[in-house]
């Protein structure tokens, strides 16, 4: 019989999946749990399968068979281990997954996340059980369903890619390149209406930041990569917030703050002026000035120069599947 903390860390872990999901950046449906803990499928315009095990009372063995049950699934894209913190078995876990290097189950190393809990975790305790919900669902949005759903998208990325100096380029070259393809620059240039000398330098610039991608180390033929379509996901949230057509999304909130992007601090009242913020200059006077230090103002621009026209495909959000 599982233990209250098992049952309530693998309710959980399905839960932060299913709740986050109403960012409008993927779907969720609860899977069938088989030999797992937990399971669901994560879609976009593809379908991505995350199963888990949960341990909190195992023995040397238990762990041994979670870590195996998890690696030897063959349709799984994110294997889950939401694991009790000890130094026993955290050193059980390192010795077994150490033991799977060298074998043909190492390349699958790469799709386990581990979440390690407090192990004086108490859930009969409700601070507790709030405390460690928090912390869970922190810590898998931001290593397991940004990983998953967003490509790997870091802050980093985000405020690279908004650094460019050509407002709404970045995003018309992605959606033309996810909807059209990319294969000469020069009719390229002519299907975006954007010269070729900077379309070459936008171009260079997402392949360098991962967003677009070539089966050639140098580029030339090029495709929307998962991160690409990240930030075409994030971006079209973001234009519906410009337009007020986001509403109150706490979800999304929170995976914005962790991409960096504080989207509620922009004035999106501004219009063409989107970016700028009021700056006092004396006597009681304000000056309108560009944001030049904050990246959000930067993307904000990006997206609002973008929707000007119908250059962009902008994507409509994800919405909940029923459960199986």
């Amino acid at each position: 019989m599982p233990s209250p903390e098992h049952e309530f860390l693998s309710d959980a872990a399905l839960d932060i999946m299913d709740t986050t999901s109403r960012s409008g950046l993927y779907t969720y449906k609860e899977g069938k749990r088989n030999l797992f803990d937990f399971s669901c499928e994560l879609a976009k315009d593809w379908s991505k399968a995350v199963s888990g095990q949960t341990l909190w009372t195992h023995n040397r063995d238990g762990i041994d068979k979670d870590l195996r049950t998890l690696l030897t699934e063959n349709d799984v894209s994110a294997a889950v281990y939401v694991a009790r913190h000890s130094t026993a078995n955290k050193a059980r876990v390192a010795e077994v997954a150490g033991a799977y290097k060298e074998t043909p189950l190492g390349e699958r190393l790469s799709r386990l996340r581990v979440f390690w809990i407090p192990g004086d975790f108490d859930a009969d305790d409700e601070d507790a059980r709030k405390n460690t919900y928090d912390s869970l669902k922190e810590d898998m949005t931001r290593d397991l369903l940004i990983h998953v759903t967003l490509g790997g998208l870091t802050a980093t990325d985000v405020a690279r890619f908004a650094t460019s100096p050509r407002p709404g380029y970045p995003l018309r070259i992605l959606s033309h390149v996810k909807h059209h393809g990319f294969g000469n620059l020069t009719h390229t240039s002519k299907l975006v209406g954007i010269s070729t000398s900077p379309l070459k330098e936008e171009v260079q610039r997402l392949f360098l930041l991962g967003m677009l991608e070539s089966d050639y180390l140098t580029g030339g033929i090029y495709r929307i990569s998962d991160r690409g379509n990240a930030i075409l996901d994030v971006c079209s949230r973001l234009r519906d917030h410009i337009h007020g057509n986001l509403g109150n999304n706490k979800e999304f909130e929170h995976v914005c703050r962790l991409l960096g992007i504080e989207y509620l601090k922009v004035d999106v009242s501004m219009g063409d002026k989107i970016g700028y913020k009021r700056i006092p200059v004396g006597n009681g006077k304000t000056e309108l000035r560009y944001d030049s230090e904050n990246p959000t103002a930067f993307l904000m621009t990006h997206v609002y120069q973008a929707s000007l026209d119908d250059s962009v495909v902008w994507h409509d959000p994800y919405f909940e599947l029923p459960s199986v």
